[in-house]
């Protein structure tokens, strides 16, 4: 027992002696005087130039360490400079095997990194040539022992560390890349934080202003919280979290943007969990909410809570955020927005469930999901009503003096700067097309777009291995409905579209008439579309299409044009008459009217062309060329029985199944009215057509009537012959000229 008893007074006498022993250096020796020295030590280790202006000084309780006025130097310009290092230790707290920092201050740091056009950095040149490279081969050995000593550490006993105070004021860090053109500036920065224990939280509060040049913006920034660790350092915690960002630059158009932070997270790195608690985010009048768990930080986290955006007004936060203005056709649009989902799913799956998205008066509502391991996108929403019309930019008014005066003073444009203006653009990111995995399902009560009024939308999309489809979009269409599919092969740079269509009983004035203000044509349209085409952009696609569309239109008119009336010039001039009615109206029904339209690029081709109506039937072949808006239509009306009341119409034996010709050729997005009329080249041929009529009937006329002469001369002989016997010859004459 005296031996232990001597060892204990051994030990406690060594530790008395080195307590001696430091505080007798700190009071005998002066720092100061070993200035040169750490300056001579620094420059021949590194390429700095270490400048000690102010006093170093020490100090015994609390054990602390003091610079002023220390600056290095890289190249003759300042790498780093700091006015003020403090950092103070408990001595006592070493003793017991618990450190505690007493202070940390850090005042005036002032540090300079720059790049070069080349791309290099200043405080790669920190350590001489040859050293750093030197220092980078037992890199990874470095790595390995400190994996190990972390691991050793972490099996070990926790980390019992405390600081009473830190306190960073003053800071500023400027970085400028010459070969980009980038300025950043950190000022103002500062930091304060007390009683750090781990295992308890303690206050944070961060301040500081950040400038860039690319874009120019400014934003003064605070936080406030208060920060927790467990004596482990794997778990970690934040509440109480207020933080506000006062912005204004380029990218707000000079206006002044503020953003805001608030909520509690915490972290367990060994259970790979995580939760959100009352977390909000908001920008101008932007607010979003969400509260959230997430158990398993690897590749399958599993997610649980739910996320909001509260109403807001797009157009206010666009112009709050100093962007241009939206402009609609109607300004009370998009002031009303809203977001809100649960969240959860399996691991590995994001799914959104209770899903709803407001814009104005127009509610969607249903769930998705996306999975992580392969972007896989599954998305069912349904919408009850919405007025697309509303939303496109308004019309710009047509003011011809105004562009007249516009174009005079502008430079006369090059033919290869109005071919850039003209420049067509892709219409889909191929490259992005070919990572979709996709599974979506839409459905719309009420859509108007163009002015068409469509209903009972319903539409089915999937993607996979480059390949689009649009398995079904479907509705019905003013009286009729509509169904279509569309295949997208977009695997090669230019892409293959098939596209199928069915239309059944579509009013054909309405639509036209609200589409593109034509109403030259009524009737219930039945369709059938099957069209190939290539590329990716609406000239390849126009021109490369191919296919064919067939019609029916059942029980309609022509309208704005009379073909009785073209009918009936043709039969007046045949009969070298003229017409006596004057009100003919302006249209022409029909029973039914069905063709076959054949694709050739933008052209569309018909060659039978048929149509059924009072009197007449229509005939007739020719092209519809879309670019162009172009009609170029020879028709014929067949004549097949009386056709109008008029006396110089009369459909004599001479223009019985004659053609009538009918030309209809022009703009028809701009004239419909104007399209067609009587075709006086061709009426040559129907004059034709009638002579040869006239002629045959003329013949059967003079033959009828040479009948009758032989007759009645044959008749006289046999009565004169004959007397009363010639009753019974008579009879059989009769029956040899019939």
């Amino acid at each position: 027992m005296k031996a232990v008893r001597y060892i204990a007074f051994a030990i406690v006498g060594l530790i008395i002696l080195a307590i001696a022993a430091v505080a007798i250096a700190v009071m005998v020796i002066d720092p100061n005087d070993y200035k040169p020295q750490i300056e001579k030590a620094a420059e021949d280790n590194t390429n700095l130039d270490l400048i000690l202006e102010g006093d170093i000084g020490w100090s015994f309780i609390p054990l602390g360490l003091e610079l002023n006025g220390v600056e290095a130097t890289l190249e003759g310009e300042r790498f780093v400079r700091m006015e003020q290092l403090v950092a103070q230790m408990d001595f006592w707290s070493l003793i017991a095997m618990s450190p505690r920092v007493n202070t940390f201050l850090l005042d005036g740091l002032d540090a300079r990194l720059n790049v070069d056009k080349d791309g290099n950095g200043n405080w790669t040149r920190i350590m001489p040539e040859g050293e750093a490279s030197e220092s980078q081969e037992p890199a990874e050995e470095q790595q390995s022992e400190q994996a190990q000593e972390d691991t050793e550490a972490a099996g070990g006993e926790p980390l019992n560390f405390n600081v009473e105070n830190v306190e960073i004021s003053n800071a500023q860090v400027h970085y400028n890349d010459a070969s980009t053109g980038q300025s950043v500036t950190l000022e103002d920065f500062t930091v304060n934080a007390s009683d750090i224990t781990l295992g308890s939280s303690f206050p944070l509060d961060i301040s500081f202003r950040v400038e860039t040049k690319q874009p120019q913006l400014v934003v003064d920034g605070s936080l406030s919280a208060r920060l927790a660790a467990n004596e482990a350092l794997n778990e970690f915690g934040i509440s109480d979290l207020e933080a506000v960002f006062d912005m204004n630059g380029e990218p707000f158009g000079g206006k002044a943007v503020t953003a805001e932070l608030a909520g509690s997270i915490e972290a367990n790195l060994e259970n790979e969990t995580a939760s959100i608690n009352g977390f909000t985010a908001s920008l101008a009048d932007l607010k979003l909410n969400t509260d959230l768990t997430v158990n398993g930080f690897g590749d399958k986290p599993q997610l649980n809570g739910t996320l909001s955006i509260d109403e807001f007004s797009l157009k206010s936060l666009m112009a709050a955020l100093g962007q241009p203005a939206i402009e609609t056709e109607d300004p009370k649009v998009l002031e009303a927005v809203a977001f809100s989902t649960s969240i959860g799913g399996p691991a590995g799956t994001v799914e959104l469930s209770d899903l709803s998205i407001s814009l104005d008066d127009t509610t969607f509502s249903g769930g998705g999901s996306y999975t992580l391991s392969n972007s896989a996108v599954a998305l069912n929403l349904q919408g009850d009503a919405i007025n697309a019309d509303r939303y496109l930019p308004p019309a710009k008014e047509d003011d011809g003096s105004e562009a007249a005066s516009d174009t005079s003073d502008a430079p006369e444009e090059t033919g290869s700067t109005a071919q850039a203006s003209a420049e067509e653009s892709d219409l889909l990111p191929l490259e992005t097309l070919r990572t979709l995995l996709l599974d979506i399902d839409l459905g719309l009560g009420e859509l108007i777009i163009s002015n068409l009024n469509i209903n009972e939308i319903k539409s089915s999309i999937t993607a996979k291995n480059g390949v689009l489809k649009v398995d079904e979009f479907s509705g019905k269409l003013y009286y009729g409905s509509f169904g279509a599919n569309v295949t997208l092969d977009a695997r090669t740079d230019n892409p293959k579209w098939t596209i199928g269509s069915k239309v059944n009983n579509v009013q054909t004035l309405p639509l036209l008439t609200d589409l593109a203000e034509i109403d030259m044509l009524s009737g219930g349209a039945n369709l059938s579309v099957d069209v190939k085409t290539t590329g990716n952009r609406i000239s390849a696609l126009r021109e490369n299409a191919n296919g064919e569309i067939a019609f029916n239109l059942a029980e309609g008119e022509f309208r704005k044009m009379n073909l009785t009336r073209m009918a009936c010039q043709g039969i007046a001039l045949a009969n070298q008459e003229s017409l006596g009615t004057s009100d003919w109206g302006t249209t022409t029904p029909f029973n039914d009217m069905k063709g076959t339209l054949k694709i050739d690029g933008n052209t569309l081709n018909n060659t039978d062309l048929v149509a059924a109506l009072a009197g007449m039937r229509l005939e007739g072949d020719g092209t519809v060329d879309l670019k162009q808006t172009n009609l170029d239509y020879e028709l014929g009306l067949r004549i097949v029985g009386e056709i109008h009341r008029d006396e110089a119409c009369r459909v004599t034996e001479y223009v019985e199944d004659v053609v009538i010709p009918v030309e209809c050729r022009g703009n028809f997005s701009e004239d419909s009215a104007g399209l067609c009329s009587f075709d006086g080249s061709r009426f040559r041929d129907t004059l034709k057509d009638i002579a040869a009529n006239a002629a045959r009937a003329k013949v059967k006329e003079e033959t009828d009537r040479a009948k009758d002469k032989a007759k009645e001369k044959v008749q006289e002989k046999i009565d004169e012959q004959l007397g009363e016997e010639g009753d019974k010859i008579k009879d059989a004459v009769k029956g040899l000229f019939n």
